[in-house]
């Protein structure tokens, strides 16, 4: 029995040094690019003012990275190559706020083990440099040398003993594009330092130390520079600094997706899923945003001791760290106005020239000046409400529920062809949108409109004059953006509108209807429907959204159920959006629907008053605008 017991605790052994360090070069030197990353934070870290790479065959036979940081002493040189080796982590609470790039110790250990590395190093005060060459973890010279203040560090014939890893790196291109997306990371998050980058001894990048704003133009050219937009928003909890592409600069591949916490690069689906749904389809299926993003983060709020690689991070509130980025980026994007302007070429087939949308802002100043009037509730006060009854909604001053042109008249057109509406003796038509609002707030609105022009097309699109031209908008898209984003708003105050029926109407659905209705109820209560499962595939429905016309209930329930499993089938979107979609899209006046002046205005006037009005729930857009140059070139004013 003691001999068995001893010939099974001989199977368990502690592996040498030189195998362990093989095995954890595994994980940090992964190719080439993972090379030049640990020796670029190390030269970051010791504050270095320039850095220099140099690579050979895609780093496969040659990498040198030289720094005029502050150098090591002969004494902690040959320290550095040993593992766990470092100087910027002490005690636990050092571990809890890492403020350095590295700091496990284990970069340079790994990177000796799988290749021959040659330092120098000398420190300010040392007469020469300190010179330690070593091949396969195995120490071969260790001398002086002269070398300049600072560190570098040379890696040769990398993976040389280790053939397998060598057989599985990509192409030369693939290998080089990878140690360059490193040096442009590590450029963009340092701006203040500055860089040289050559490959067989071709300059790629040669970069002055500027600012951060330079720094992006330096990198990305002064077109692509054009293109972009500055996103900056600080609270007390994270600082969100950057960039975000316009879309007309859309990549077909996410390559372009810069995420740095702390000015460390981090590969984050979070936060890249926060931007992708911010752009909320401002851009065409298949292409995706290009953003700068560098969140500045108390480091005891975040672990990116999560992988030896450290582009792993986990954060202590992500659900925050997500609705702040989504928040920062969709405040951004609205607050630049990307309004898709229209060309015609000599088809007269209309292109896009400025994919999304420039809205000149200037020219609705005067417009949106009461723009931040609102109803207790937060919604707007105007209330675009086709099809619907008379529905009383609480605001201050002297109010009813009234029509603009009843009041007087429309000032945008003719007095004799202005409507005249009795209300309430007679109810209102089918398409017309009521409003409930004080009579001093609405003579203010239209008194903005006058001496403007605005039409109906076709019963479908609004034009309107602005002052660089003509802007069109697309009237069940702009609608349906509202009601959107006012549903959105009830789910998440909690105080839907509704309007309870005098008599509760029972609607019978399909088996699988019903069984996704009963599901619904909690969301379907918040849109403002008052309904209740009856049995057998029965529901009843006691009150209504206050934007849905008495009588229409049944419909309109059965339409937001068809409209909810399309979008369902479509993509995999959160339950309050797809309601929301679907109620939007079933509920906003439609294509044919006759619209009087006030009404128009009302509704450009409620959609700019939205977070991002520029396109529907679905993706399509809402508002375009032809320069007044295109019109002139048309007519041979140019």
């Amino acid at each position: 029995m003691e001999n068995q017991t001893t010939e099974m605790a001989a199977k368990i052994r502690i592996l040498q040094p030189e195998l362990a360090n093989k095995i954890a070069a595994g994980e940090v030197v992964q190719r080439p690019a993972s090379v030049v990353k640990e020796l670029i934070e190390n030269a970051i870290d010791a504050k270095a003012p320039r850095v220099t790479v140099a690579v050979r065959d895609a780093g496969r036979s040659f990498i040198q990275v030289a720094d005029s940081g502050m150098g090591v002493s002969e004494q902690d040189a040959l320290l550095l190559f040993q593992r766990h080796a470092t100087s910027k982590v002490q005690s636990h609470e050092d571990l809890e706020k890492i403020q350095t790039l590295g700091f496990r110790g284990e970069a340079l250990a790994s990177i000796a083990s799988v290749a021959h590395v040659e330092l120098k190093t000398r420190t300010q005060s040392d007469d020469v440099a300190t010179l330690i060459r070593i091949e396969g973890s195995e120490l071969k010279e260790r001398s002086k040398a002269a070398y300049e203040r600072g560190t570098s560090v040379t890696v040769k014939n990398l993976f040389f003993n280790t053939p397998a890893r060598l057989n599985f790196l990509k192409t030369r291109t693939t290998e080089l594009k990878n140690v360059t997306d490193v040096v442009t990371r590590m450029a963009i998050a340092y701006p203040e330092v500055e860089w040289l980058y050559s490959s067989d001894d071709e300059v790629l990048l040669d970069l002055p130390a500027t600012t951060f704003e330079g720094r992006v133009e330096d990198i990305f050219g002064e077109r692509q520079f054009g293109s972009m937009v500055r996103i900056h928003e600080a609270n007390e909890y994270l600082t969100v600094d950057g960039y975000l592409g316009k879309p007309d600069f859309a990549r077909k591949t996410r390559v372009e997706q810069f995420v740095f916490l702390n000015r460390r690069f981090i590969l984050s689906r979070m936060i890249n899923h926060a931007v992708f749904q911010a752009f909320e389809h401002l851009l065409v299926k298949g292409a995706y945003p290009f953003f700068i993003l560098d969140l500045t983060l108390d480091p005891r709020k975040v672990d990116v001791n999560v992988h030896p690689s450290k582009m792993e991070v986990k954060f202590e509130n992500e659900s925050s760290i997500y609705r702040i980025v989504l928040s920062v980026v969709r405040k951004t994007l609205a607050a630049n106005d990307l309004v898709p302007t229209v060309s015609f070429d000599e088809g007269n087939a209309v292109r896009s020239l400025d994919e999304k949308l420039r809205f000149d802002q200037q020219a609705w100043s005067k417009f949106n000046a009461e723009r931040a009037l609102k109803s207790p509730l937060g919604t707007p006060v105007f209330s675009l409400r086709p099809n619907a009854g008379s529905v009383e909604t609480p605001i201050e001053g002297d109010h009813s529920v009234i029509r603009l042109d009843e009041l007087f008249g429309n000032p945008l057109i003719p007095a004799e062809s202005s409507e005249k509406i009795p209300f309430p003796q007679e109810p209102p038509g089918d398409n017309k949108i009521l409003l409930h609002v004080s009579k001093e707030h609405i003579e203010q609105r239209v008194q903005s409109f006058e001496g403007r022009a605005i039409w109906q097309v076709h019963n479908k699109y609004i034009v309107s004059q602005i002052k660089t031209g003509l802007m069109i908008v697309d009237q069940h898209a702009a609608h349906e953006r509202i009601l959107y984003e006012r549903v959105l708003a009830n789910f998440e105050n909690s105080l839907p509108s509704s309007q309870q029926l005098l008599f509760p109407e029972t609607v019978e659905l399909v088996a699988s209807d019903y069984a996704l209705a009963k599901e619904l109820v909690p969301h379907l209560v918040r849109v403002g429907f008052d309904i209740k499962p009856f049995g057998k595939n029965t529901v009843v429905i006691e009150g209504i959204p206050a934007d849905v016309r008495v009588g229409n209930e049944r419909k309109i329930l059965q339409d937001v159920l068809d409209e909810f499993k399309n979008n369902e089938h479509a993509s995999k979107i959160d339950i309050r959006d797809n309601v929301s979609k679907s109620f939007a899209c079933k509920a906003a006046i439609k294509a044919g629907d006759k619209l009087n002046t006030v009404e128009m205005i009302v509704l450009i006037d409620q959609l700019f008053a939205t977070q991002m009005p520029y396109v529907c729930p679905h993706g399509r857009p809402v508002v375009i605008k032809i320069p007044i140059e295109e019109l002139d070139r048309r007519f041979g004013r140019t």
